[in-house]
């Protein structure tokens, strides 16, 4: 059966941004040349320090708020490096702040995975119209990730308008977790293969709700009675406290507006990026709406599957998640629970889709096979694209095939509204593949979403071009409906 189904590419393009910079920490070692550099600032006279900083913050304040407040913290950060206890003048403490800091344009490389939800406020928009809010992943120097968001409206016409985004970008206060549930977190080591001898020591010294000072003091108490121990389980050490600091908050400032909050690596476990946010608009038992995303960490070495929660897009707490089926990346949680518990699409193997339940959103222990690759074009792998969506059919999950020549497309099928482990309709052929436009860029031969919304009787696609950049689709869910196979012999519950 082919498909028959409309496709109207809206030839909105959203395009990486090199002149959208952060400010962000300077790293430089060793110690010894940090001294140095110090020292060198130290050597200029009280007029030459005016006239550095004057030059200097009349190149980049502009660019930023708040850049003299960041100076002053990277001086503090930097204090312990001073030779005397000699009072500076503010000018110095600037200046000083200033050559330990960099720019960095975060969507320097590329703009793409996004994710679509309706914006949290619908007030004084025309009649028919909706807004909404994109996530999408920004990469820059370094390949590093981040969340940016972009907002925009459809109007009752199905017209769509992406706003401009502001010129600054703004990273987060950081809030670390003021504490942790000690049953919790011994869990979670033994997940990770952090349990030992070392570990249960350093938990046993702590009380059952515990700060991140409590697990630093303890540890370092260990290695004061232990010396011998230092090199044993210093990287052990260091994973225990890279999994606590996997679990934080953040918080911005009210007058930032949405496409300057900038999600930024905070924890050791996102050094090397925050990659594919999957966000969905969860309704609870109560009618309460939490905005939650599910995401990958990467540091560079292994994976960290993480949950992102906000109900407001100004405070959202992070953590980790947990559980023997926290596995591999594209996790996507259905928008309410089913028959009580929490429910998620995942894919453990690289290769098959699953669903997973749970009672509890941080903890998951189950999974039954739903998918597998069964055509040409996904014959590779298969996984979701994005959060499923409820429609009168059934939940309507989007869906990514890989097949020969690496080549990305997307496909969608639909599952039972009260049993999900039910695969009751599914296309044959893709829903888009990229075209000649889309093909070229980072990694080549690429359509990818994260997430999409209906609108009416709209499907509202944003994707991913090749990992370089976001177009926007539009789609007919009747069409798209229809144009499933839907013999269910065809299908397996469990493969």
């Amino acid at each position: 059966m082919n498909n028959n189904v409309s496709v109207f590419r809206t030839g909105i393009e959203l395009t990486p941004d090199y002149r959208r910079v952060l400010y962000r920490p300077l790293i430089i070692s060793p110690d010894e040349r940090v001294i140095k550099i110090i020292g060198r600032i130290q050597s200029l006279t009280e007029d030459l320090v005016i006239q550095e900083l004057g030059e200097l913050l009349s190149e980049f304040e502009e660019r930023h708020r708040r850049l003299k407040i960041f100076f002053l913290q990277r001086f503090h950060q930097m204090k312990r490096f001073l030779l005397t206890d000699l009072p500076l003048s503010e000018e110095r403490k600037l200046l000083i702040g200033a050559y330990f800091t960099q720019e960095y344009a975060l969507e320097s490389a590329a703009l793409f995975n996004p994710s679509m939800i309706w914006h949290p406020d619908q007030n004084n928009l025309p009649e028919g119209s909706r807004r909404f809010i994109l996530s999408l992943r920004a990469t820059g120097e370094g390949h590093i990730s981040s969340i940016t968001f972009r907002s925009g409206f459809i109007d009752a016409e199905n017209h769509i308008a992406v706003a401009i985004p502001t010129r600054y970008v703004s990273t987060a206060e950081k809030i670390q977790n003021p504490e942790y549930n000690k049953e919790i977190f011994e869990r979670k080591l033994s997940e990770l293969d952090l349990q030992s001898d070392f570990s249960i020591s350093i938990l046993a010294s702590l009380e059952e709700r515990f700060s991140i000072e409590d697990l630093k003091k303890s540890i370092g108490n260990y290695f004061r009675i232990y010396k011998r121990k230092v090199s044993e389980y210093e990287s052990l050490a260091n994973g225990i406290l890279s999994l606590a600091l996997s679990n934080y908050e953040i918080i911005y400032e009210s007058e930032e507006r949405l496409s300057e909050r900038i999600i930024f690596p905070h924890s050791p476990s996102e050094s090397n990026g925050i990659e594919d946010a999957r966000f969905v608009d969860f309704v609870d038992d109560d009618n309460n709406h939490i905005y939650y995303a599910t995401y990958t960490a990467y540091d560079g070495r292994v994976i960290f599957p993480q949950l992102l929660e906000t109900k407001d897009f100004l405070h959202f707490k992070i953590c980790t998640l947990n559980g023997p089926e926290v596995k591999n990346k594209g996790m996507a949680l259905f928008p309410r629970k089913i028959n009580g518990n929490y429910a998620m699409i995942s894919r453990q193997d690289n290769e098959n889709l699953y669903l997973m339940y749970s009672e509890d959103i941080h903890f998951w222990h189950s999974k039954t096979l739903i998918v597998k690759p069964t055509y040409p074009w996904e014959f590779l792998q298969i996984g979701n694209c994005g959060s499923p969506i409820e429609t009168k059919a059934g939940w309507l999950v989007l869906s990514h095939g890989v097949g020969a020549m690496r080549k990305y497309s997307i496909g969608a099928f639909l599952l039972h509204l009260n049993d999900p482990t039910k695969v009751i309709g599914r296309l044959t052929k893709p829903l888009l593949t990229p075209n000649e436009k889309e093909r070229e860029g980072y990694v080549p031969n690429v359509v990818y979403s994260c997430g999409a919304a209906v609108n009416g009787d709209q499907l509202i696609l944003p994707y991913a071009m090749s990992d370089r950049s976001v177009g926007i689709a539009l789609i007919s869910l009747k069409e798209l409906l229809e144009n499933m196979t839907y013999e269910t012999d065809n299908f397996s519950s469990a493969g």
